[in-house]
């Protein structure tokens, strides 16, 4: 696990699947449980609408992007979350990954202090060390469900302050998520720190619970991010939205038109036809809830340590102390000789991460069953 002298990491994650392609590539068959990606595609509707917008051919977009976009969106949280956002306030992204460098720079300044829950997104790490700002990692427990507290926030600031948090509900990759008295306590405490609050929201739509609930509901004064890839099947597409505080918004355009110009046309296209297919993305959710369920059964029954099974997004973060003390050894075994290609911890958690290996049960139910089938023979 190399990394560079300024704490710059591969995202392991891809580097499994780039490995498990080698495979594939070679003639043998793998199972692919490492990367958060839906089994199915796009709703037809989706995908009938950029059909229909290609022959005419696609230039830029206003940098907020299409109308069209921005007022569905604005729908979106009136209907799903019960607040009324002003397009204005609504900027679509190259995926959520641009998402998170237009906020990181619209809302601080180089070398500002941004903490985020450890394990967390590697992402994030990445990207914050890339960009010039100094990472504060907050630690969440299994004892504790995974979940991120008021208090971890004020005990995390006082031992060193910050500027800003980053927080996701459902997380990757434990799949923990707050409620709404939960998440209202960690707005509370960051607005009385002055600490201004990031919503990650790309795995909303995908809560086992009840709704999700978004940082809008609670307060006027988050950024949240979000993303079409994950409930809509549409990770390829790069396609995901931010919504603004107004003192950001200006700031964010200016970013977006220099960084990026906008976000791709076709997939603003596919994206705006997307929003009316809630009803394809919700059957995909029901096979998201088989598979977690089929998977952390059989997980359990091999000898992993899942505490609590995730109530959100669609990953099982299982302890491996059963087997192993070194998560990329055990994953590139895992690989090598079951053909089972899965995400090691430290990608999520540099410190504790190598004792737990994170499974995605996003894919098809025929791969989990095969996926367990050979890894009860691997580890028998």
């Amino acid at each position: 696990m190399s990394s560079a002298p300024d704490g710059l990491m591969p995202f392991h994650a891809m580097e499994i699947l780039k490995r498990a392609n080698a495979l594939e590539a070679s003639g043998r068959t793998v199972c692919h449980l490492e990367i958060g990606e839906p089994g199915a595609p796009p709703a037809p509707r989706v995908l009938e609408a950029v059909a229909r917008a290609l022959p005419a051919g696609q230039a830029y977009t206003q940098a907020k992007g299409m109308p069209e976009l921005r007022h569905g969106l604005a729908n979106y949280y009136r209907a799903q979350h019960g607040v009324d956002v002003d397009p204005e306030s609504i900027l679509c992204t190259m995926g959520s990954s641009a998402g998170f460098i237009i906020a990181f720079h619209t809302a601080f300044r180089p070398g500002a202090r941004i903490a985020i829950t450890r394990p967390g997104y590697p992402a994030y790490v990445n990207t914050l060390i890339g960009l010039g700002f100094e990472v504060v990692e907050i630690p969440v427990t299994a004892a504790n469900g995974w979940q991120l507290t008021g208090a971890d926030i004020a005990a995390a600031h006082a031992d060193g302050g910050f500027d800003g948090l980053l927080f996701a509900s459902p997380a990757n990759p434990t799949g923990a998520a707050v409620d709404r008295a939960g998440l209202a306590d960690i707005v509370a405490t960051c607005e009385r720190l002055g600490v201004t609050f990031i919503s990650d929201e790309i795995y909303h739509g995908l809560d086992y619970r009840g709704p999700s609930v978004s940082a809008l509901e609670v307060t006027d004064r988050a950024i949240v991010i979000n993303s079409f890839s994950k409930y809509y099947c549409m990770t390829g597409w790069r396609i995901g939205w931010m919504v603004l505080p107004s003192e950001f918004i200006r700031r964010a355009e200016i970013l977006q038109q220099n960084l990026f110009i906008s976000a791709p046309t076709l997939s603003q296209i596919a994206a705006t036809a997307a929003l009316q297919e809630r009803d394809y993305s919700e059957e995909q959710k029901a096979r998201y809830a088989a598979n977690r369920l089929l998977l952390t059964n059989g997980l359990r029954q091999m000898g992993f340590d899942i505490d609590h099974p995730a109530e959100g997004a669609f990953y099982a973060y299982a302890g491996i102390s059963r087997f192993s003390n070194d998560a990329l050894t055990f994953c590139e075994h895992l690989l090598d000789t079951a053909g089972v290609a899965a995400t090691p911890g430290v990608d999520f958690d540099r410190v504790n991460g190598h004792h737990y290996v994170r499974f995605s049960y996003a894919g098809l139910t025929e791969t989990i069953e095969a996926a367990l089938e050979r890894l009860q023979r691997a580890l028998r």
